[in-house]
């Protein structure tokens, strides 16, 4: 295995062509690089696994590339506490609210489901209500950990103050892209995930599009009198905005989910909201920081309420895979499915980088004294 220089990435950038690295190592490398920013070696790992996730699953927009734009920002300019030790401010026994004084959301995301997930061993059910968070990454990654665990997992997660969709008629964005996760086990079949933002498409997924170059498929972005957008570098113009999930004619249920993440992780929690007078402020485009952000974590233990719920989810998803398809060229799958197949396959053959990505690791590792990724080679 080698590492490549800036320049030789520069050159493998102009061809097009991603590198494969192992996942190991590319944990390894982020762990270090929080490490130097100070965070404890657990919390490190733990938030540079919950980073790879992303890149192993397929959902390379809110993965490693998030490294410099998002993450690294957070603690350098402060608004991310490495070191904060988050306060448990009410204990009901089944539910907790938690203050999470700013720590890396990648982290304490974990932290609290997993905390979910021992009061739900004792009571049925455990929610964790989190204020004063920052950006988790994958809400999905955290859901899982339930699902590992035999449980159901539900995360959702607002954008603290940054505002990014409008409502349906209204001319000023008002919204994050409030994502939402849910898991459960499947028996012998991958677990089900569905992670998903509740506007069309998440900011991430926009702007790798700009960074690849290419065109976005109707429905996604839109003008301000409502026509189509597919120039993702129109977002970041200002010239285009979020459209909600559903699209034109269905968005009011991706805006009433928008809310309904409103409502569970800053209603619930007290952190910052999105809606506000404050964002009439602005020009009626993006506006506020994502900070005090608010999560929901919950865990829901089947088990302990009634007998052979096991057995019924692997047969609930066995059935949907075995539905069957239209073309048997397209076997019927769920939400997770794809995902799992993707981890596995990259977990054995490397993730996939772009080289400009690639370059932009290198340099961080040089910055930071640590040891870039090394390669295994070109994907073919």
């Amino acid at each position: 295995m080698t590492t490549l220089s800036s320049e030789s990435s520069g050159t493998a950038s102009s061809a097009g062509t991603p590198v494969l690295v192992d996942h190991a190592e590319l944990t390894r490398f982020l762990t270090q690089v929080f490490t130097r920013r100070g965070l404890p070696p657990d919390r490190a790992d733990a938030s540079a696994r919950a980073l790879v996730h992303g890149d192993l699953t397929g959902m390379d927009s809110h993965g490693v590339a998030n490294l410099a734009g998002l993450y690294l920002p957070l603690l350098d300019e402060g608004r991310a506490d490495p070191r904060a030790e988050p306060e448990v401010v009410t204990d009901l026994g089944a539910a907790l609210l938690v203050d999470a004084h700013r720590s890396l959301g990648l982290w304490a995301a974990s932290w609290a489901m997993d905390l979910a997930v021992e009061r739900a061993a004792r009571h049925g059910v455990g929610m964790v209500s989190v204020r004063r968070a920052t950006h988790l990454g994958c809400a999905g990654y955290h859901a899982l950990r339930a699902a590992e665990r035999g449980m159901v997992g539900v995360v959702s997660s607002n954008c603290g103050g940054q505002r990014i969709a409008r409502p349906p008629g209204g001319a000023v964005a008002m919204l994050g892209t409030n994502p939402l996760a849910v898991s459960a086990p499947a028996g012998a079949h991958p677990p089900f995930l569905l992670d998903m933002s509740t506007t069309a498409a998440p900011t991430g997924r926009v702007r790798q599009a700009a960074r690849e170059g290419r065109a976005l498929p109707e429905g996604l972005l839109c003008d301000d009198a409502g026509a189509p957008v597919t120039d993702p570098a129109a977002f970041d113009a200002g010239d285009a905005h979020l459209m909600w999930l559903g699209g034109e004619v269905g968005r009011f249920k991706g805006f009433g989910l928008g809310l309904v993440v409103e409502v569970l992780s800053a209603l619930v929690s007290g952190s910052g909201r999105g809606p506000h007078p404050d964002a009439w402020d602005g020009d009626g485009g993006p506006s506020g920081r994502d900070d005090d952000i608010g999560f929901l974590l919950m865990a829901i233990a089947p088990d302990t309420l009634r007998p052979g719920a096991r057995a019924d989810a692997e047969g609930l998803f066995g059935a949907l895979v075995d539905c069957p398809p239209t073309d048997q060229e397209r076997p019927v799958r769920y939400p997770g499915w794809h995902e799992h197949r993707f981890a596995r396959e990259r977990t054995e053959r490397g993730v996939p980088l772009p080289a400009p990505l690639y370059a932009q690791l290198v340099a961080q590792a040089e910055r930071a004294g640590v040891r870039a990724p090394e390669v295994r080679g070109e994907q073919r």
